[in-house]
């Protein structure tokens, strides 16, 4: 394939030859041969860029929330709005709700899904992922026949860390991804990292079912549970870190803890592990202290990062994914919830940057949207869905937030190119970078290829 008169960051206007999956050249444009080549996709000056990478999301929860009413912000802000959504979903089986949030009518329980939807079962799922609100014909379903699993109030409908039983008592079927990948490939992504903790040798063996199939276009990288260790899966598929979920309310015992960061390294993987809290972070780099880091270690969200504790992930050197959407999509809550004293610490991007530690982003979807141009977007802005500030001291600029989304996945300090001998992984866009720089959110993404295929065009 040749990709002609195609813009690059640094405004260099060029064709660009591929060979298979490869970059075979890329040459000042303009030869005779090369504008008679009536096959060539002609970019027009669009910018020609890596495509982009997700390096924190969970595939099948994302697939699955395309069929799901959202129950939370920024789609739902009152009681009376979700209400009325549920009352209004199509169809009569189970109803799943995601992304549920306090802010938008209290705790929510059996008893108020009841008087919203009475005549189907639902189940609503938190934004953090950790809890199921279930109504009174989703539990009547649920323990027919079955004893109340550890986690679950009955009377109340709450159902706490408990998904495998969930899955297990709704038999589920794995989603299918077809139409979430179609959306990734339209926002130029080309690849993902899969961050769900539980992920084995069956899940990672699905994903690369599917990826032969050509149900899941993107390239993965698939971390999680020690259980991936050894697993060669698909040649578009990595194994990456081995994935840890902290919860504060409930830390593993150090010695563990411990213990399983050095057999991570011991596998020759990294150690990611989730901090959204100053407590868990805390906890996190004592134990890598003490067992060591490794090149490919790295901090999850730090979602709360005080200054003392940057100063130890310098130390420590360990390379943090975040998520800079949430500024937008949760800032208001934080901004609601969070002592004013904190709001500096959340989410940090400039001082994480300056202190010279590896940075790269995710979009934690379904907890977040899979849109990476408008987190790139609210990586600039710093400003949350009613406008208000929220960190401005930590905004990146346009090409810095870009690049969180350019980091090579198996070596985040790397950022990806479009140059002779890299992997023929690309995004196409309608803008050239003095145009987009200006408005993130509102790219147009014109053509995007996977391993040298065409898998998105509007052009």
């Amino acid at each position: 394939m040749l990709i002609r008169r195609a813009r690059l960051l640094d405004g260099q206007l060029v064709d660009v030859r591929l060979d298979g999956e490869r970059i075979a050249a890329v040459e000042p444009s303009g030869s005779e041969e090369q504008a008679a080549d009536r096959s060539a996709l002609d970019a027009r000056g669009g910018l020609l860029l890596p495509g982009l990478h997700d390096h924190h999301l969970h595939v099948a929860a994302t697939a699955a929330a395309l069929a799901s009413v959202k129950c939370g912000p920024p789609d739902r802000f009152t009681a009376d709005a979700l209400a009325h959504a549920l009352a209004a979903a199509p169809g009569e089986g189970w109803l799943r709700g995601i992304g549920y949030h306090e802010s938008v009518a209290g705790e929510l329980g059996r008893d108020w899904i009841d008087g919203a939807a009475p005549d189907r079962p639902v189940r609503i799922q938190h934004r953090s992922g950790r809890m199921w609100y279930l109504n009174s014909a989703a539990l009547n379903v649920l323990l027919a026949g079955r004893e109340p699993p550890p986690g679950l109030d009955v009377a109340k409908g709450r159902l706490f860390d408990n998904d495998a039983w969930l899955r297990q008592a709704l038999a589920s079927q794995l989603p299918d991804l077809g139409e979430v990948s179609r959306r990734w490939s339209a926002q130029g992504v080309t690849g993902l990292t899969d961050m769900s903790p539980r992920n084995g040798r069956q899940e990672a063996e699905w994903l690369a079912a599917e990826q032969r199939r050509g149900t899941l276009q993107q390239r993965l990288v698939v971390a999680g549970s020690a259980a991936l260790g050894g697993v060669v899966a698909g040649p578009d598929l990595a194994i990456g870190p081995v994935k840890f979920h902290l919860h504060e309310a409930d830390l593993p015992d150090h010695a563990a803890f411990i213990a399983a960061i050095r057999a991570a390294h011991g596998q020759g993987r990294g150690a990611a592990v989730h901090c959204v809290t100053e407590t868990e972070l805390v906890f996190t780099l004592a134990a890598f202290r003490e067992a060591g880091t490794a090149p490919l270690d790295r901090i999850e969200h730090a979602s709360v990062t005080p200054a003392a504790l940057l100063e130890q992930l310098v130390e420590l050197d360990l390379a943090v994914v975040t998520q800079p959407n949430f500024v937008a999509e949760r800032g208001d809550a934080y901004l609601a919830d969070m002592p004013a004293d904190e709001w500096g610490s959340l989410y940090r991007l400039r001082s994480f940057r300056d202190a010279g530690l590896t940075l790269a982003g995710g979009s934690d979807a379904p907890f977040g949207s899979t849109d990476l141009w408008a987190a790139m977007a609210a990586a600039v802005s710093r400003r949350t869905a009613a406008g208000a500030a929220l960190g401005l001291a930590e905004a990146l600029n346009p090409e810095e937030a870009l690049a969180l989304f350019l980091a090579d996945p198996l070596d985040l300090a790397r950022t990806r190119k479009v140059e002779a001998g890299a992997v023929a992984d690309l995004s196409l866009l309608d803008q050239d970078w003095p145009e987009l720089r200006t408005n993130l959110a509102a790219a147009r993404v014109a053509a995007t290829i996977i391993g040298g295929r065409l898998v998105f065009a509007t052009v």
